[in-house]
């Protein structure tokens, strides 16, 4: 919470996000060449140093917007759920809200999909947040079910597969070929890994 920070935090704080919020502009107006780092701290109304203090990119700069909006509220909304609640009903409970306001218009999500897609750099530091997503998603697996993450594969494996299915849903409704919303999608691949994906299973045996 931003009423527990310094002053000092807070305006760091604040920094960060301008330059996160021009990055992404600059991205979707004018496209990723438009958003280098220098283009990106005037937009900002800083210099390209302090750019440089808080990102090591263009491509860090574009996604920490993501990262700043899903990096604490989805794990805390979670561990906010009763703690005797299956681990599942929370999922489907927090996830499909959540996910949906973080990814935001699905406009600017297939814009960003088809950046990914062309630009290596921009596809590494998505994986890196996709990995930074798991290892959070693997502990509060953990701090539910009272598993041993250095010792025990389930944690990590659901943390995975949890994963996986959000961001297959995401692209999916991000593609514009499925007529249902991204949390009706959510719950349907949340409730197809939890029975085993019955119809994966179905297929594998013909």
């Amino acid at each position: 919470m931003t009423e527990h920070l310094s002053l000092r935090e807070r305006k760091k704080l604040a920094t960060r996000e301008a330059l996160s919020h021009a990055a992404w502009r600059l991205m979707l107006e004018r496209g990723l060449n438009a958003a280098t780092p220098e283009a990106i701290a005037e937009a900002a109304e800083v210099s390209p140093r302090t750019f440089r203090n808080y990102f090591a990119s263009r491509e860090e700069a574009i996604i920490d917007g993501l990262v700043q909006r899903g990096g604490g509220t989805i794990p805390d909304a979670i561990r906010a759920r009763p703690h005797d609640e299956p681990l599942w009903d929370s999922f489907m409970q927090v996830l499909p809200t959540a996910v949906t306001q973080l990814v935001g218009a699905r406009d600017q999500l297939h814009l960003l999909m088809r950046v990914v897609g062309e630009s290596p750099a921009m596809m590494a530091q998505l994986l890196v947040v996709f990995e930074r997503s798991h290892t959070i998603m693997a502990d509060v697996v953990t701090e539910r079910t009272g598993t041993d993450i250095r010792r025990d594969l389930a944690p990590r494996m659901l943390a995975a597969a949890v994963g996986a299915a959000l961001r297959t849903s995401v692209e999916m409704w991000a593609e514009g070929d499925v007529d249902a919303t991204l949390p009706d999608l959510i719950r349907q691949s949340l409730a197809q890994l939890r029975a085993g994906l019955p119809l994966g299973a179905e297929q594998a045996t013909r």
